[in-house]
């Protein structure tokens, strides 16, 4: 059987920012979850995101990213510290993180900042919804502009994080499981 094929995102080839949270404690469970920071995207995610390179180098802006490829093991760990179906797939059913189809990030302008977007990245609460009403006019453009960049890539996003989004069709391919011979490792 032959495994999908996960390819790793630089910046040096890929022109955009890599701050992976989950090798840090800089995410919503305060610990790192890998001990190595590899940014992975399968083959039709990765040429997907090259389009949303160049679509956000069209309007100044580069992507940075908080995560990608995710070992359904961290999964795991992320549901057992949140078990919120709103927020964390279930292992059963797995993630696209888990598929190498999901990305998580958002835009950087031309001085190195990123851009308001109301909540952080991996705030779970209803905030964090693509659409949330109430949020100041600025946040919902640059949403919006988010967006428009990922859709024009041909990504789709899921209602509930602004942050996160996933190839068409990401539930019928089959989860990775790299985690042993794989550069990511879990903590």
């Amino acid at each position: 059987m032959t495994h999908p094929r996960l390819l790793e995102i630089t910046p040096q080839t890929h022109h955009v920012q890599i701050d992976l949270a989950y090798a840090t404690d800089r995410n919503f469970t305060g610990k790192p979850i890998y001990k190595a920071a590899h940014c992975l995207l399968l083959e039709p995610a990765e040429s997907a995101l090259r389009k949303a390179v160049e679509i956000a180098q069209t309007i100044g802006m580069t992507l940075k990213i908080f995560d990608a490829y995710r070992p359904p093991q961290a999964q795991q760990v992320l549901w057992d510290f949140l078990p919120d179906p709103t927020f964390i797939a279930e292992l059963g059913r797995g993630s696209n993180h888990s598929r190498g189809t999901a990305i998580d990030l958002t835009l950087v302008d031309a001085n190195g900042a990123e851009l308001d977007m109301g909540t952080g990245f991996d705030a779970m609460v209803a905030a964090s919804e693509h659409f949330h009403p109430g949020l100041p006019e600025q946040v919902q453009k640059n949403r919006t502009l988010l967006l428009g960049v990922m859709h024009g890539a041909g990504f789709t996003h899921i209602a509930s994080e602004w942050w996160h989004y996933e190839l068409p069709g990401s539930r019928e391919r089959p989860v990775i499981d790299n985690s042993e011979s794989g550069p990511l490792r879990l903590m």
